[in-house]
């Protein structure tokens, strides 16, 4: 797998750097902020670009800007932004061409390297890989926007007993029938913040 990382902080980028290659994947190029993240992508043309949302010159979201770039410019590389923050507005922005190739994740959930590496690998290889907790702030954004009118309050909050039963409901209503290629649950929660499957 060919990466491209963008990290302002020299420490982790040096450690990604290290992880991705002792894990047989080579990092093409290791930037520090957007413009060199796009320069980069433009150039090696990679599998999958890891971004970090807030770089320089502000720190405040020149990295997450740079994703969305990257999604238009570069539909074939992946793009997984790793921070320590969430931004629900350009999240759903980051999610709204399909989830395709697309990862959010946080820093400091990250359990261990093997759950960030197989993350990175999905995310490469046209797969999704979000942050429960990203997933919710989306959820909650979205609801207090308005949500989809089919799904009744149950629905939305129930006892474990009654989970299955109330998801495949949910799955019919949405018009995701079973398919092994896809991961209904992460299409459903697409559907729900109104981005396409």
């Amino acid at each position: 797998m060919r990466v491209v990382i963008a990290e302002d902080a020299a420490l982790l980028r040096e450690g990604l750097t290290r992880l991705l290659e002792d894990r047989g994947h080579t990092v093409c190029a290791a930037v520090t902020d957007g413009d060199l993240l796009l320069s980069a992508v433009a150039e090696h043309k990679p599998d999958v670009a890891v971004v970090d949302i807030r770089m320089p010159p502000t720190h405040s979201d020149e990295g997450l800007r740079a994703a969305l770039q990257l999604r238009r410019d570069f539909p074939d590389t992946g793009v997984l932004v790793f921070s320590q923050y969430i931004e629900t507005s350009y999240s759903a922005q980051l999610l709204e061409g399909g989830a395709a190739g697309v990862g959010y994740l946080l820093k400091d959930r990250v359990a261990n390297v093997a759950e960030f590496a197989a993350a990175l690998e999905r995310v490469a290889g046209g797969g999704t890989a979000l942050d429960p907790e990203v997933v919710s702030q989306l959820f909650r954004a979205s609801r207090q926007r308005g949500g989809l009118a089919t799904l009744t309050p149950r629905e939305l909050v129930v006892s474990g007993g009654a989970v299955e039963k109330h998801v495949a409901s949910i799955f019919t209503k949405l018009g995701l029938p079973p398919d092994e290629s896809d991961n209904r649950r992460v299409l459903a929660v697409l559907r729900y913040l109104g981005a396409p499957a």
